[in-house]
C-alpha cells in the first residue's frame, strides 16, 4: 500500500469515526465489516482510523458537558417506555437497563470510574454515548477519559477487522 493511500484511507476512517461518535445511526462497527468484506480499505487502518475518530468525538462530547453544565442540571423529561416483563426480550432489556444504570452509577466514583469506562467502550455496557455525557460531569480527568475510551475502541475495532479480513 502506497503512503497516499494509507493516508487517505486513515482519514476517512478518523472522519467515519468522528461522525459514528457523535451520530447514533453511523455504526463504525458495520462500516468496518463493510471495509473487511469489500476489501477496499485495509481493515486494521480503518479500525484504527476509526477509534481515533470516535475517541475524538467522545471527548468533545465530554467536555461539552464539562463546560455547559448547565444541560446536566436540566432533569430528564422522558421517561423510558414500558416493558413486557412476561417475554423474555423484556425481561433482558430490563436486566440491561438496570445494569447500565447501576455502572453509570459507578461512574464518578474514583476506583471504579475507568473500569466502567472501559467496559463501555469495548462491550457497550453501559451505552458509551452515556457514559461519554455522565463522565463529562463527574470529576474524571479528561486525559484519563480520553485514554480510557481509545484502549476500548481501539480493542474492540481491532477485534471486528481481525474477525472480518478471515472472511
Amino acid at each position: 500500500m502506497s503512503t497516499i493511500d494509507w493516508v487517505w484511507q486513515s482519514l476517512l476512517a478518523v472522519a467515519f469515526g468522528i461522525g459514528s461518535a457523535v451520530v447514533p445511526f453511523l455504526d463504525a462497527e458495520t462500516y468496518l465489516v463493510g471495509v473487511g468484506v469489500s476489501h477496499a480499505l485495509d481493515p486494521l487502518v480503518a479500525a484504527v482510523g476509526v477509534a481515533i475518530g470516535q475517541t475524538g468525538g467522545k471527548v468533545a462530547m465530554f467536555m461539552a458537558v464539562r463546560y455547559r453544565s448547565a444541560y446536566t442540571d436540566k432533569p430528564s423529561k422522558k421517561d423510558p417506555k414500558a416493558l413486557d416483563l412476561e417475554t423474555r426480550w423484556g425481561r433482558f432489556r430490563q436486566s440491561y437497563r438496570d445494569t447500565s444504570k447501576r455502572l453509570l452509577d459507578l461512574l464518578g466514583h474514583p476506583t471504579f470510574g475507568v473500569p466502567v469506562t472501559l467496559l463501555s467502550a469495548t462491550a457497550s455496557v453501559p451505552p458509551l454515548y452515556a457514559v461519554a455525557l455522565l463522565a463529562g460531569a463527574s470529576r474524571m480527568r479528561v486525559l484519563t477519559f480520553t485514554a480510557t475510551v481509545l484502549a476500548g475502541r481501539a480493542l474492540r475495532f481491532v477485534l471486528i477487522a481481525v474477525g472480518v479480513s478471515f472472511l
